[in-house]
């Protein structure tokens, strides 16, 4: 109910540069966040869980302060399987970047002047999220930036569950010390490729949690309530 009065009271407000404003757009979004709360992903077996690795790129850490997202990939799956389904988009940055950030993403202030608006990307990358869950490696900074993006667009909180893929390695290989994605790629003999690209570190992602996945279902895990029991109990 919050969030359905905090659409309607903004549907004719003024909006700053880049926000969500038309009414279509806010009730797709308000349906989004309606079937993302109804889900019980819990019990699903997990393989048939839908999942959406994805990864973003950013100016910084710290969204509050002024860093932006400049790019989001991902990676759609039906359980431990990679479907050939993927989502890229620069999103529009009008300040000059710093060398620093071009040379760690290969993106330009060029390429990332002439990207669409977030909020444009932001409803397209919903809409291909569709009824997936996401998944993000280490989730802290990509759940941040989504909150504050949610927060800044349409003043409602991000509804949307994202599992961090740390829960479900240290489920399967608990004594494993590696937390990186290039050395969880290079202990696991995956190509590091397109690294700091965000399409590319979700295919990355995307390999590993497959292959997590695959394990967890051998050792006997049928539902992500399964690993979620088990990961409690290893804190």
């Amino acid at each position: 109910m919050q969030l359905l009065r905090g659409l309607r009271k903004r549907q004719e407000a003024d909006a700053g540069p880049g926000r969500i404003q038309n009414a279509k757009q806010l009730a797709y979004l308000r349906n989004m966040q309606r079937e993302a709360s109804k889900y019980d992903l819990l019990n699903v077996p997990l393989t048939e869980v839908p999942f959406m690795i994805f990864d973003i790129e950013t100016t910084g850490f710290h969204p509050e302060k002024g860093d932006s997202v400049l790019s989001i990939g991902a990676v759609k799956m039906q359980g431990a399987a990679i479907l050939e389904k993927t989502f890229y988009s620069l999103v529009q940055y009008e300040k000059v970047l710093p060398p620093q950030i071009t040379e760690l993403t290969g993106i330009t202030t060029e390429a990332a002047g002439a990207a669409r608006p977030f909020s444009a990307v932001y409803m397209d990358f919903l809409e291909f999220k569709s009824n997936s869950t996401l998944v993000a490696h280490h989730s802290v900074h990509e759940r941040k930036f989504m909150e504050y993006t949610s927060a800044k667009l349409l003043r409602t909180p991000f509804k949307h569950r994202i599992i961090d893929t740390s829960f479900l390695f240290k489920v399967v290989n608990p004594s494993l010390p590696l937390a990186a994605l290039e050395d969880l790629c290079l202990y696991h003999q995956i190509e590091v490729k397109d690294r700091h690209h965000a399409l590319g570190d979700a295919k990355m992602t995307a390999l590993l949690w497959s292959l997590y996945l695959e394990e967890a279902v051998q050792l006997g895990y049928e539902t992500l309530g399964d690993v979620y029991l088990k990961f409690s109990q290893l804190q």
